[in-house]
């Protein structure tokens, strides 16, 4: 199917809370993941994005809330779910003293594959991600962007029409990252739903659908495009003068800018007000006596847009 037709829903989370004593790890989380699209948890280390996948997938029951996959309730009906996923995360549990072609078939048997189907199955993943002249090789033997590929190989190897991707590049070098990226990409267009959680907030820009987490809850969601189109009042500005470091040094008490950082030959701030912010960083820097070569809004990256909505969200409205 194409990636831009409608996508008939495989994910649906509602007002979804997960607790654990005191600590609210997920508050009150919604989102939606169709048929064939790639949909990015987004947010670092601690954000929740993993409670969703182990909730999901049936590890951890929810606080309250509604989960559901495939259309089946994940706190009801687990058996049900679990037919309709596979998983892959950092830590995946392949077994280094087994041949890679042994991992996929202790994986077939895991997720019940008949036995009928199995070389069938083990051939086509091998075949995707790469590996079908390593089969041979013991797991231990292959690096770690081959060992990458073969986890993935057995979180699919039962052909499930749902993907749980858990911070699956974490610790790969980035062209392993961005050939990786080449496989999810595959697995959407074969019309697979794909959930993927990530800290690195380029891969952001390779998700049809994003939820940017903070703190358990969720600051901004839709597409990249539109989610760095829609700054609200803030903006993303280029500065340039003839004194970088001096500009950064006069400009670092201004209460209109939320972040600054050193771009090429110049500098890029984050305000919070752009009409204001420009007003006020030109009036700065002319009573400092330092010339304004450039200062014009730019476009604002995935990373800008996360420290944006969560500056927002912490401002009285």
């Amino acid at each position: 199917m194409s990636r831009n037709a409608p996508h008939a829903v495989i994910v649906e989370v509602q007002d979804l809370v997960k607790r654990f004593g005191s600590f609210t790890a997920v508050d009150h989380v919604s989102f939606q993941v169709g048929q064939g699209m790639i949909f990015g948890l987004l947010g670092p280390n601690g954000a929740g994005k993993s409670t969703v996948i182990r909730i999901l997938s049936g590890l951890l029951k929810p606080t309250a809330g509604l989960a559901k996959v495939g259309g089946a309730d994940v706190a009801t009906e687990p058996e049900q779910v679990r037919r309709k996923f596979g998983y892959m995360s950092q830590k995946f549990s392949l077994y280094d003293d087994l041949l890679v072609e042994e991992n996929l078939e202790f994986f077939s048997g895991i997720y019940g594959v008949p036995k009928r189907q199995r070389v069938g199955r083990k051939r086509a993943v091998l075949e995707m991600v790469g590996l079908a002249d390593r089969g041979k090789l013991y797991t231990h033997e292959l690096a770690g962007g081959w060992r990458q590929r073969l986890a993935l190989a057995c979180a699919i190897v039962h052909d499930p029409p749902l993907v749980f991707l858990d911070e699956p590049t974490s610790g790969v070098d980035p062209v392993a990252r961005r050939t990786f990226w080449d496989l999810i990409y595959q697995l959407a267009e074969s019309g697979r739903a794909v959930l993927v959680t990530t800290h690195y907030m380029d891969e952001a820009e390779y998700c049809d659908q994003l939820a940017l987490m903070h703190a358990g809850k969720i600051v901004a969601a839709g597409d990249p495009a539109s989610l760095k189109r829609d700054l609200g009042s803030h903006a993303v500005l280029r500065l340039e003068t003839a004194d970088s470091t001096e500009s950064m040094r006069v400009l670092e008490t201004e209460a209109h800018i939320l972040d600054m950082s050193i771009a090429g030959s110049g500098l890029q701030l984050i305000v919070r007000d752009k009409e204001k912010g420009i007003a006020s960083i030109r009036e700065t820097l002319g009573r400092n006596n330092l010339t304004i070569r450039r200062l014009d809004p730019v476009e604002a990256s995935i990373a800008d847009v996360f420290e944006i909505r969560i500056d927002a969200a912490a401002r009285p409205s």
